[in-house]
């Protein structure tokens, strides 16, 4: 089973169902949109259409971060913030995160870590502790690590707490989980077109018997995500 899609809405939602089956909701990583508008976007949608999200950024992200300009909520104790950290504040994150995820009827949720969030014993410890509190229900978790992590550590991390290791296929290798979940970003940035010969490339790196999601998050997602999706010969 391989999906296809794109990271966000690109086009009218109304076109977009019309073209895709699956869809990553990225509202949700900078404010976490009312329960009614994500009732109605589930509502818009086909009823074996999927959603996908980000966990918000008040999890993963520390207050300092200029995403945090998108954000609507008035932040207090800044150091309760991202990172994983066992905060009131975190969990709280999660909690409405979830509440999204149960209305949208989303099986897959992933969890992006900005670079500066090292490979530190605090930080280790502190997503341990996250992902061990949390009630996982029914939901496939994926972790999209940025920066300096080792390869090893990356498998460990994911095979202890059940974590599909997120990637853009054109940089790293998925490394462990019963999924892929592959982001692509653009090879050199966001404004970026993959070629014909990329995308069969990436049509290369999908293993068999593997359900593999597909997301483009590029200036061309749209296109790129349609074209590669007849390259797969998917309806």
């Amino acid at each position: 089973m391989v999906k296809v899609g794109c990271c966000g809405f690109p086009v009218s939602q109304e076109e977009y169902f019309k073209k895709f089956s699956i869809v990553e909701i990225q509202q949700t990583f900078y404010q976490i949109p009312e329960e009614k508008t994500a009732l109605k976007w589930r509502e818009r949608a086909f009823s074996n259409f999927e959603f996908t999200l980000k966990a918000w950024q008040l999890i993963t992200h520390p207050a300092n971060s200029p995403t945090y300009r998108r954000l609507k909520l008035k932040i207090k104790e800044e150091k309760n913030y991202g990172f994983f950290k066992p905060t009131e504040e975190v969990f709280s994150a999660w909690e409405e995160t979830e509440k999204v995820a149960s209305i949208l009827k989303a099986r897959v949720i992933v969890f992006q870590s900005p670079s500066s969030f090292r490979p530190e014993k605090e930080n280790i410890e502190n997503m341990k502790e996250f992902f061990r509190n949390i009630k996982r229900k029914n939901y496939i978790f994926c972790w999209e690590p940025r920066g300096d992590w080792e390869e090893g550590l990356i498998r460990k991390i994911c095979e202890e707490l059940n974590l599909v290791h997120c990637v853009d296929p054109f940089k790293n290798k998925a490394l462990f989980g019963e999924i892929r979940y592959f982001r692509l970003h653009g090879k050199t940035g966001y404004n970026y077109r993959y070629s014909d010969e990329e995308l069969n490339y990436l049509k290369e790196k999908i293993e068999k018997g593997i359900p593999t999601y597909v997301m483009f998050n590029n200036v061309y997602m749209f296109e790129d995500a349609l074209r590669f999706k007849k390259i797969m010969k998917i309806k």
